[in-house]
């Protein structure tokens, strides 16, 4: 699933592995990220993930991912790929668009919200 060129880029940005511990990593970094592809592409929960496949297992996955999510390493790798289409002039930015959904827009000034008294006062006529 992920080819060897591929597997370069992304091993560079991969956090060092916590701890001082001199064992091995349970599971390899690229059988995890396959993984990870695995259940996003076949859009399977985690936990469905089968074991045959040598990818570890689910949990084991979606730890990782979330340990590379924080690092920030998918951010840097989209910025890697970008950088080296645009070099290569593979990306045609005529038909690029921008997305805001992500960036907060600014209301100008809040208004202030009338508050209703909750102190005691007379009772409305009923007759």
């Amino acid at each position: 699933m992920v080819d060897d060129d591929l597997w370069m880029l992304i091993e560079l940005l991969l956090p060092p592995w916590p701890g001082r511990s001199p064992r091995p990593r349970p599971v390899a970094d690229r059988l995890c990220l396959q993984g990870i592809l695995y259940v996003l592409d076949n859009d399977i929960a985690w936990q469905l993930l089968p074991l045959e496949l040598g990818f570890g297992s689910g949990q084991t996955c979606w730890r990782r991912l979330e340990r590379w999510q924080q690092a920030g390493v998918f951010d840097r790798l989209h910025r890697v790929l970008l950088a080296g289409l645009n070099a290569a002039g593979e990306i045609d930015w005529s038909r690029a668009s921008v997305d805001g959904s992500h960036i907060r827009a600014k209301r100008g000034e809040p208004t202030r919200v009338r508050h209703r008294s909750t102190g005691a006062r007379r009772a409305a006529s009923t007759t």
